[in-house]
């Protein structure tokens, strides 16, 4: 049992941290790229207002709800394209990468979108991997301190393996238990210590749909693949849903009149098309949205007219 145990565990480690590192990272689509007129025209404009304009007659088809700290289009200059949701540059990469979580040096390589699940993974089986190294030589630990242990050159690499099993074990320990609350809060690395921001501001929870809709974000519907290192993750890395609730239009014309500074113009940079339920398996007709408090009203999803709110968690 124990060698089955041991060549499984090592099996799996391997293969979930050869797929973490030679796993491309996504790119955005070229959907988010602009048309050559629109790149001559914002490279000749010199102000900002009329570059902004400019991306955000690109962007008013493309799904996303998110800008800047200062409510501009999240536009990268390097690869000259409108950043999706949760997409940032990374520089030692020189792309940019879908749901960027950190550029890891222990792999060598960006972790996101398509490589998210095998890094999970990957601590996974490297921290039953140590504790089975532990486990196993602690008798012999024991042992060594008891002076029971023959008298030989091999007590010391006994003793230097449980020290390393055990070092390795906590560490990993530590990460793999702040990737799981980053996984059932559904956020980024880089989400944690800079929120998104919405049409009503920051919000860290806005891409959060409760705990087990999160976890079939990353590992996927099907249960049975999900201790296994092929990509399984819902959506095409550009398109996330969030937090949405859909108004007729008596519902957003009184919200509109309550609230003029909210209302829509030149100043709004968010497009009006939200994620369709096939863009994400996800939304589904039967619990598309999450579950909002007693004065909030949820209508049927033909509303053609939506907007983004701040539900409690």
């Amino acid at each position: 049992v124990y060698l089955v145990v041991f060549h499984l565990s090592f099996f799996m480690f391997v293969w979930s941290y050869w797929k973490t590192i030679f796993t491309s990272p996504a790119s955005p689509t070229k959907e988010f790229c602009l048309s050559k007129a629109d790149k001559e025209q914002y490279e000749k404009e010199e102000r900002p207002e009329s570059q902004q304009e400019i991306l955000r007659r690109a962007a008013k088809d493309l799904p996303i709800y998110t800008t800047t700290a200062s409510r501009a289009i999240r536009y990268c200059d390097r690869c000259q394209l409108i950043k999706p949701d949760r997409c940032h540059h990374c520089s030692a990469c020189d792309i940019c990468v879908l749901k960027m979580d950190h550029h890891c040096p222990w792999v060598n390589n960006c972790v996101g979108f398509s490589n998210y699940k095998f890094f999970l993974l990957f601590l996974m089986y490297s921290l039953l991997y140590c504790l089975f190294v532990a486990a196993t030589v602690l008798q012999y630990f024991i042992k060594f301190w008891t002076n029971e242990l023959p008298d030989t050159h091999a007590k010391f690499h006994v003793l230097f393996l449980f020290f390393v099993a055990a070092m390795f074990f906590i560490s990993i320990l530590s990460l793999f238990s702040y990737h799981c609350w980053l996984v059932g809060k559904n956020r980024s690395t880089i989400e944690t210590f800079r929120a998104p921001t919405f049409r009503n501001g920051p919000d860290k929870n806005g891409f959060s749909l409760g705990c087990s809709k999160n976890l079939r974000e990353v590992f996927g519907d099907e249960k049975k693949y999900w201790l296994i290192p092929i990509f399984t993750s819902l959506g095409d890395g550009c398109n996330f849903p969030t937090r949405l609730v859909i108004m007729d239009p008596e519902q957003l014309t009184v919200s509109s009149q309550n609230e003029p500074a909210k209302s829509s113009g030149a100043s709004q940079p968010f497009p009006a098309r939200p994620l369709s339920e096939s863009q994400n398996r996800l939304l589904t007709t039967d619990c598309q949205w999450v579950e909002s408090g007693p004065e909030e009203e949820n209508v049927k999803s033909g509303s053609q007219h939506h907007f983004i709110s701040h539900l409690p968690v």
